[in-house]
């Protein structure tokens, strides 16, 4: 989900917009105008800290019917990001946390300054929203269960109330991170992820965002100064090193 007035210039896949410089002509003769799987390993930094251990879990961020339908936060590049975000969550269902972003009722059921921000986007409080748009994507819902969805009021997954229990039931000592927006909810999740001492593993091909700017920078960001904490790489090479 977005700040009050972001900004929705939509990502631009390209040699100058990517953040590390990736190869243009792989991606043409494979016909793929986003960036692959293959290709992304070129942007990664790869999973330098080894295989996945039996003990990591999916925390896929917010991949809403609210921001995959054509509403005001939607996101173009969700439907690119969808099928990668799919093939890591039925490689291990059992182990897939979906989280849900729940808005209040109404803004004066908000905390602080969330009144604020709901009265500024008050047609997606839940008076106002179809409940459906709500539900996760249609291709992950039919995953849980066994996957476990949770819900949250706030842009982390780890605010949500049993979160921290799901992942102690799972022994979770590694999360691959995917979902929405990069610079929003899954920025929030990571850096809680981060903060509880967990393995954090971005799926590059499997996040995305609506602002170019701030996708490309949390992207660079992750590498530069978060270097020891987060790895960022492909879908494909995850599921190659998640037994």
């Amino acid at each position: 989900m977005l700040p009050n007035n972001a900004s929705r210039r939509r990502h631009r896949f390209d040699d100058e917009r990517w953040p590390v410089k990736w190869d243009r002509r792989a991606a043409i003769q494979a016909r793929e105008p986003y960036p692959s799987a293959a290709v992304c390993r070129i942007v990664s930094n790869s999973l330098r800290f080894g295989p996945l251990s039996p003990q990591t879990v999916h925390l896929c961020v917010d991949m809403q019917n609210l921001f995959y339908e054509k509403t005001p936060w939607h996101l173009r590049w969700m439907e690119r990001v969808l099928p990668a975000v799919v093939r890591l969550a039925e490689r291990q269902p059992e182990r897939t946390v979906f989280t849900r972003f729940i808005p209040p009722d109404n803004p004066e059921d908000a905390p602080g300054a969330w009144q604020r921000y709901y009265a500024h986007w008050r047609e997606f409080t839940r008076e106002r929203l179809e409940p459906r748009l709500l539900e996760l994507v249609p291709p992950l819902a039919r995953l849980a269960p066994p996957a476990l969805v949770v819900d949250k009021r706030v842009y982390s997954a780890f605010a949500a109330p049993g979160m921290g229990e799901a992942l102690r039931r799972q022994r979770a000592d590694t999360v691959i991170v995917s979902g929405v927006e990069t610079d929003v909810c899954v920025l929030a999740s990571v850096l809680g992820a981060v903060d509880r001492g967990l393995r954090v593993v971005i799926a590059l091909d499997a996040i995305c965002g609506s602002a170019d700017e701030t996708h490309d920078a949390l992207l660079t960001l992750y590498r530069q100064r978060f270097s020891q904490q987060i790895e960022t790489a492909a879908s494909e090479e995850i599921l190659d090193a998640w037994s």
